[in-house]
């Protein structure tokens, strides 16, 4: 997969394309880049997709915490694991945002020699967001490419959205979110240290700094499987601010406990956690010892659940 990190530096011939924020790669932006790879690689032509970054809503207002859904590593790696063949992030700013949708679409058609457009049943683009479907058909119309409508798809009768998938998370249904994504949600983030409360109770965790810009799933206890180096294990991760401590932390941490580990240690090494299902919600406990006790209810309930 050729990347590009602007339209300016990018070229294409007969490109089939399509345009988005791609913001979590779920199941619906799947079905899209699915279409055009299939039909484009029939016809022998490049499969484009062009995408921004920052995301546009960062534009608009500001600098989002808890908002993206995906690592940009980890959406290279899904593109082209979906038949990219070019793959451009152009950079998303004030004067991207005021451009009109004629002039960017006359614009991407220059660059990219565009055959078709496909794009999804509510997409919009260009200043006030006027370059609509309508728009874009009589863009391509003028221009000498046509435009496909992708319509929604739907999982248990919910139409797949990131707003739909933000919203499992905040709730905690890391199970639901799967569905709408295609995948398991997931989070990298480097192993730093902690108050190592873990192993004063005999049962050491890995505190994992997710970048702040990355959805953290809702306070609570989670079987996940937990990636390092490598290699998976499976593992219990705990996401709150460890109310059964006097000094809880201010805001929530993500700590994972990593089942039948016995390797050395590894701070500042990334640790990548998929979330498989969420046993209970954060608890305070009257002491230690029933937090234990809890903890190693919830070691067997993951063991079960991953074997």
């Amino acid at each position: 997969m050729q990347q590009f990190t602007s339209l300016q530096s990018a070229s294409a011939h007969n490109a089939w394309l399509t345009i988005g924020s791609f913001d979590g790669l779920h199941a619906g932006h799947q079905q899209i880049i699915k279409e055009i790879t299939a039909g484009a690689h029939a016809q022998g032509a490049p499969a484009v997709v062009l995408t921004f970054e920052p995301h546009p809503a960062e534009v608009l207002r500001g600098p989002l915490k808890g908002f993206y859904l995906l690592d940009p590593e980890d959406k290279l790696e899904i593109f082209a694991s979906l038949g990219v063949d070019i793959l451009i992030a152009h950079p998303f700013d004030d004067n991207l945002r005021n451009t009109t949708a004629e002039a960017f679409v006359q614009w991407v058609h220059e660059r990219l020699n565009v055959q078709q457009l496909w794009v999804g049943h509510d997409f919009a683009l260009g200043r006030d967001r006027q370059g609509n479907f309508d728009a874009l058909r009589r863009f391509g119309a003028q221009m000498g490419f046509s435009v496909h409508q992708v319509m929604p798809v739907r999982v248990d009768g919910q139409v797949v959205s990131s707003t739909s998938i933000r919203n499992a998370l905040a709730e905690g249904d890391v199970s639901v979110a799967e569905r709408l994504l295609g995948r398991r949600y997931a989070l990298t983030g480097s192993v730093v240290s902690g108050a190592q409360r873990g192993r004063t109770i005999g049962i050491p965790t890995a505190n994992v700094q997710v970048p702040e810009r990355r959805l953290v799933p809702a306070s609570g206890v989670y079987v996940t499987w937990a990636e390092l180096a490598g290699v998976r294990y499976p593992s219990v991760t705990n996401i709150g601010v460890r109310p059964t401590f006097e000094d809880g932390a201010p805001a929530p941490v993500v700590e994972t406990h990593i089942l039948d580990y016995s390797g050395g240690e590894f701070y500042g090494q990334p640790l990548r956690l998929e979330f498989v299902s969420r046993l209970r919600g954060e608890q305070k406990f009257a002491g230690v010892d029933e937090l234990v006790r809890q903890i190693y209810l919830d070691i067997e309930q993951a063991r079960a659940t991953l074997t």
